[in-house]
């Protein structure tokens, strides 16, 4: 490592340590005991999954307690947008055109968190603990002023933190923001279960076997996001010096998780939604629909990996792009041999990413519901799904990835300057 790497892993570790303070300012006006009490009774739906994306900002009622989903929100309902207008899709293209779409996201992101805190500020107005104490300690009309304020500020600096860590450190940043909000709970879930080890409640053995099973996941979690299918490219050359031809092999990666880790966010949140809603009726008929999609029960997760599934093929034919990548070969003199170029090419690139999102969205099915059955058939408590070690492992590796690209990089500059 030169001195140049060492900075921006330093910068990048800075800006996470910042991050992680920010989650232990809280909103002003709140009864931070009431709030934690309400998220550890709703560990299970999606309060529970949003208060572990946030590092659990969420149960503090941290400034960033939104995290930054609401930016993530706003990128995803842009990249459908733009793979639906042309227009919008043309823009992105473009270098000047890029900027505003940036700026777009950045507007849209703002007017998410307003709504999203304006919402959580209104729900809160009406909480009460477990003795009657009120949430909110100062009159609703303020509270609802000081949170959207709070809520903007702590949301907007984070995504100026994921912005300044990918320009100026290592990585991506908002992948290394959420990174780093799930990988906070190890420490308190490590120290749980020797807790439980050391009062009896759980024994040695179970706690190897659940090491162990943690371990393997996370082996098949790796293995499944480097393996791709390379495609064969063959580019023609004209060398002037032997008066004859020449060819240069080269090939397409194609990833066999085409998606990334947007499928099991997308399908958790959708269904868990709905089930957190529904806890507050008192209709007979709803707490029948309640229970019927509690996330302990089969159907919860029958529907979590069809979801899983639907949203592996969408978002891949989002983020492969075969026509586009046909054509850039066909300007480059590139062709896969044994195909023509132009649409053969397009719908063969097609064909391949169809059969890898195939096996990539039972995978991620597989990744989603497995840890489920593992608690159901064994009675083991996990502390962690698979979709957070999925993207705990997804985010390792890309980062680790970055940090050996540099490297090389580093490496080619230093043979270059002593060979010149």
């Amino acid at each position: 490592m030169n001195k140049s790497l060492r900075n921006k892993i330093f910068i990048t570790l800075g800006f996470l340590f910042v991050y992680r303070i920010l989650a232990y300012v809280p909103v002003p006006g709140v009864n931070a005991d009431v709030i934690k009490d309400f998220f550890t009774s709703n560990s299970d739906n999606a309060l529970g999954m949003f208060n572990m994306f946030s590092g659990n900002a969420a149960e503090r009622l941290s400034i960033i307690s939104l995290g930054i989903m609401p930016y993530i929100t706003a990128s995803i309902i842009m990249e459908l947008l733009s793979a639906t207008f042309p227009n919008l899709a043309k823009l992105k293209k473009e270098r000047d055109g890029m900027q505003k779409y940036m700026q777009i996201i950045r507007y849209a992101t703002i007017l998410i968190t307003v709504v999203q805190a304006i919402g959580v500020s209104i729900g809160l107005h009406s909480m009460t603990g477990r003795g009657g104490e009120m949430a909110i300690m100062i009159d609703q009309t303020t509270f609802i002023a000081i949170a959207c304020v709070s809520m903007l500020a702590g949301t907007m600096l984070l995504m100026w933190i994921g912005e300044q860590i990918t320009q100026k450190g290592i990585g991506n940043g908002i992948s290394l923001i959420i990174f780093a909000g799930i990988v906070s709970g190890i420490p308190s879930a490590i120290t749980g279960s020797v807790n439980l080890v050391n009062t009896g409640e759980m024994n040695f053995l179970v706690l190897l076997f659940i090491i162990g099973i943690v371990l393997a996941t996370v082996g098949f979690v790796i293995y499944v996001e480097l393996g791709e299918r390379r495609v064969p490219i063959s580019y023609s050359r004209k060398v002037m010096m032997q008066n004859q031809h020449k060819r240069i092999m080269n090939y397409i990666p194609i990833k066999v998780n085409l998606s990334g880790v947007i499928p099991p966010i997308f399908a958790s949140a959708i269904l868990m939604f709905p089930a957190t809603i529904f806890q507050a009726s008192t209709n007979k008929y709803i707490l029948k629909i309640n229970d019927f999609l509690s996330p302990s029960g089969y159907f919860f997760h029958v529907l979590t990996f069809l979801l899983v599934v639907f949203f592996a093929y969408f978002y891949a034919s989002i983020a492969f792009n075969s026509k586009d990548i046909s054509e850039n070969l066909k300007k480059q003199g590139g062709f896969i041999p044994g195909v023509r170029p132009g649409g053969s090419t397009a719908s063969y690139l097609n064909d391949v990413a169809s059969r890898l999102t195939f096996w990539g969205a039972i995978y991620l099915g597989l990744i989603s519901t497995l840890p489920w059955l593992l608690v159901k058939f064994t009675g083991v408590s996990f502390p962690f799904g698979g979709t957070s070690v999925l993207i705990v492992v997804s985010v390792a590796l890309d980062t680790m990835r970055k940090i050996e690209a540099q490297i090389y990089m580093n490496k080619y500059q230093t043979l270059s300057a002593v060979g010149l």
